[in-house]
């Protein structure tokens, strides 16, 4: 698959706007529901997009009034008549989408407006920044259903911490937008009209950074993020900070530090750039 400016496939659609690159979940009629297609598609488009230099930041995004509602009920249906070696094989698939954008060395940004239930406040939590329209809604819904939220549990754990898990898991209330923001889970809540403005702010504020240093920043915090303070830690610190100095892209931010003008790495691409 090439990503031109505009790309279509069948439950995404993805737009290069210069050195950012928009992930638009495409089933508007379903909430931008899951089903086995949009999760390999998902999963395929980070992939290449995560393997593109061209590209700075990946925003996430649904079309229509939703985020994302979660698993489709037809594809949990197919699932619950399907054999126990199919589900794990599938459940793996879903899995995998998640983990593979929480590990992205792009930034990504969640641009979350109306439901992010089950699945879709997985995704949210997944990337490294969330923005939220104020009449946004998340919820881990799955044990309406019957079962756990057992994928996204990595990454809304991490996002919102054990304590508030043990409620939300269990009650699968709706989390307005402003108590999302409270338990970490959002960055940023704006109104619905602000919503792409915000996400532009933030884009221009990632463009500022040295993208290797950025890919090193969101690794040092995997390393660092609740681990005890040992003579170990300290000492990978130490050396991930001398290591990063050495480099040309740090000696290129020094200089245009000094030098009082942008770094080479904040010029902006052509809005066709990357393939």
């Amino acid at each position: 698959m090439t990503i031109s400016t505009t790309t279509s496939l069948a439950t995404l659609r993805i737009e290069r706007r210069g050195p950012a690159a928009w992930i638009w979940m495409a089933r508007p009629a379903v909430h931008n529901a899951f089903d086995e297609t949009l999760i390999a598609e998902l999963t395929d488009t980070l992939l290449q997009l995560d393997a593109d230099p061209a590209v700075r930041a990946i925003v996430l995004a649904g079309e229509g009034r939703s985020f994302s509602a979660g698993a489709d009920l037809n594809w949990m249906r197919r699932q619950g008549e399907a054999s126990v070696e199919d589900n794990l094989a599938d459940a793996r698939r879903l899995a995998g989408l998640f983990r593979t954008l929480s590990t992205c060395v792009t930034p990504t940004l969640a641009r979350v407006q109306g439901a992010a239930l089950g699945g879709g406040m997985g995704l949210a939590a997944a990337c490294d920044l969330c923005i939220a329209a104020e009449r946004a809604v998340f919820a881990t819904s799955e044990v309406r259903f019957g079962i756990i939220p057992s994928a996204i549990s990595p990454y809304v754990i991490r996002a919102i911490g054990e304590r508030q898990a043990y409620r939300y898991f269990q009650t699968a209330e709706r989390i307005p937008a402003a108590r999302a923001r409270e338990l970490g889970l959002v960055h940023e809540v704006t109104t619905d009209d602000g919503l792409d403005t915000q996400v532009d702010a933030l884009i221009e504020a990632l463009l500022t950074g040295g993208p290797q240093a950025q890919a090193a920043a969101t690794d040092l915090i995997r390393a660092v993020a609740n681990r005890p303070i040992t003579d170990a830690l300290v000492e990978d610190t130490a050396r991930r900070i001398a290591t990063l100095r050495a480099t040309d892209e740090a000696r290129e931010g020094l200089a245009a530090f000094l030098d009082k003008r942008p770094a080479a790495w904040t010029l902006p691409s052509s809005p066709d750039s990357g393939a």
